[in-house]
């Protein structure tokens, strides 16, 4: 028998990584996502291990090569937004993204900006970045999005002196802080490997 579960996380990828293991952990495997609603079926606790990617910088051929690239490696890859939009026929520009992911349009990269990848659980940590210099290119990918989100609130806060603005500015910086925080550390981590 199936569970569903609704559920927005938004950006934040970790915390939804947390809750798709810890559902793993009691013995639920993801079987289906949609905007918001996480479907499982029951599986022996511990079985699988999931990770979360931020693949909103990719155009729509990169995406599917690198989920064909995860699907040859034995994973199970699912789509998911990152934000919730219930309009149909939208367009959405994203500047800080690769060549061919600037647009996102309704139907290849519109609500597809991230992946579940579910591997079966083999006791170690399930990474699908292993060198630092993976860790920080995948970092400042993520932190891209932020940056632009801060930079835009704080035009328009200043243009038309709205302080909701200022908010979205402010919860902004916040998660540029921690970004960079997250790449001052794999960049000391990385130096003292070598």
């Amino acid at each position: 028998m199936s569970k569903k579960y609704y559920r927005y996380y938004g950006g934040l990828l970790g915390l939804q990584q947390k809750w798709l293991n810890k559902m793993a952990e009691k013995g639920y495997r993801l079987v289906r996502t949609t905007k918001a609603m996480y479907e499982f079926e029951p599986c022996a606790p511990g079985q699988y291990q999931y990770c979360v990617e931020f693949v909103g910088e990719k155009s729509k051929q990169s995406a599917d090569d690198y989920v064909r690239f995860l699907e040859d490696c034995g994973y199970r890859v699912f789509y998911k937004n990152i934000n919730l939009n219930y309009v149909v026929g939208k367009v959405r520009v994203r500047p800080w993204a690769n060549q061919g992911g600037k647009i996102a349009t309704n139907a290849p990269t519109y609500n597809r900006e991230l992946l579940i990848v579910e591997k079966v659980s083999d006791g170690k940590p399930f990474e699908l970045h292993t060198t630092y210099e993976d860790k920080q290119r995948d970092c400042k990918n993520r932190r891209k999005p932020w940056l632009f989100l801060f930079v835009w609130s704080a035009a328009v806060g200043v243009i038309f002196r709205q302080k909701v603005w200022w908010l979205f500015a402010a919860v902004a910086l916040a998660a540029l802080i921690a970004f960079q925080v997250e790449l001052a550390e794999l960049k000391k981590r990385g130096k003292i490997q070598e």
